[in-house]
């Protein structure tokens, strides 16, 4: 039971990011005692830390997050051996066989996600569907709505090893997601890992046509 809840409080943590013990608490449904006793315990261990924030009156928020150790504990999928296979095909075919690579990779995404998107009946079905998928992969995703669309938020990198080593892949995903969700549709991404997020956020809106020039 301990070990479910340590790990409960890890996943909200990379999901929702920095809180407070009493916010992790009502999220979780654990008595505010349980949560600091487990954020001690993951604190000993280093793999949360804490910041004590000021506020106008009364005591400083102390709000907690992951440290880099416990981001490790949302591995990137096989990262060691990706980047030793992009080095070893870079050094093989130089640039122009990894945007092979990467192009390769994209058209079989595309197919996989327009098959499990065939019978979504509008855009938010699309949505859902590739956040679904996206999850399978690793990435944690999740959909928010908003009034003229739709955020899809990914929480983890499943290949954020091989993404720094070559962002073609982080710009060949943007193309595949503007791809299957189809025409008619403005895809741009918010929020980006690599520089400096901590996820990747895309808003998905119906294209604005009030905005096209004459």
């Amino acid at each position: 039971m301990a070990d479910r809840t340590r790990n409960r409080l890890l996943h909200a943590l990379k999901a929702t990011g920095p809180q407070t013990a009493a916010d992790l608490a009502k999220g979780l449904n654990v008595t505010p005692v349980a949560v600091r006793q487990h954020l001690g315990g993951l604190h000993r261990d280093g793999l949360v830390g804490f910041a004590d924030q000021k506020g106008s009156v009364g005591r400083p928020k102390r709000i907690w997050d992951l440290t880099d150790d416990g981001h490790q504990q949302f591995p990137d999928s096989h990262s060691n051996l990706a980047v030793s296979l992009l080095s070893g095909v870079s050094d093989l075919y130089g640039e122009e066989g990894l945007e092979k690579l990467i192009a390769h990779r994209e058209a079989k995404s595309r197919q996989t996600y327009r098959n499990a998107m065939e019978d979504a009946p509008d855009l938010g079905g699309r949505v859902q569907a590739l956040a679904e998928l996206r999850s399978r992969e690793g990435y944690m995703a999740e959909v928010i709505e908003e009034e003229n669309g739709f955020l899809l938020v990914e929480n983890h990198c499943s290949i954020c090893a091989a993404a720094t080593a070559n962002q073609g892949f982080c710009r060949s995903e943007l193309n595949l997601f503007r791809e299957v969700l189809g025409p008619g549709v403005t895809v741009s991404r918010i929020e980006h890992l690599l520089s400096g997020d901590r996820r990747c956020m895309y808003r998905i809106a119906p294209h604005d046509k009030s905005r096209d020039p004459f």
